[in-house]
């Protein structure tokens, strides 16, 4: 069994984003951001442009442990 946690908010502080700043970067609205970081709602083409505004892997927005 697997645990999947989004790693938005940690990545986000790292690089000195806000919710907002995202949203302007990526065309995903604030408020799919913020259900993203609560783990609430996943849309697939919002983890494509997140991704690739943060220059990671969309694997990479998650944290998963076995």
């Amino acid at each position: 069994m697997f645990t999947v946690k989004p790693r938005l908010n940690d990545l986000m502080r790292e690089r000195g984003l806000t919710q907002m700043k995202l949203s302007k970067m990526t065309g995903v609205p604030q408020s799919s951001i913020s259900r993203f970081d609560r783990n609430t709602q996943h849309i697939d083409w919002h983890l494509f442009k997140i991704a690739k505004a943060l220059e990671i892997s969309v694997e990479d927005l998650f944290e998963i442990e076995e």
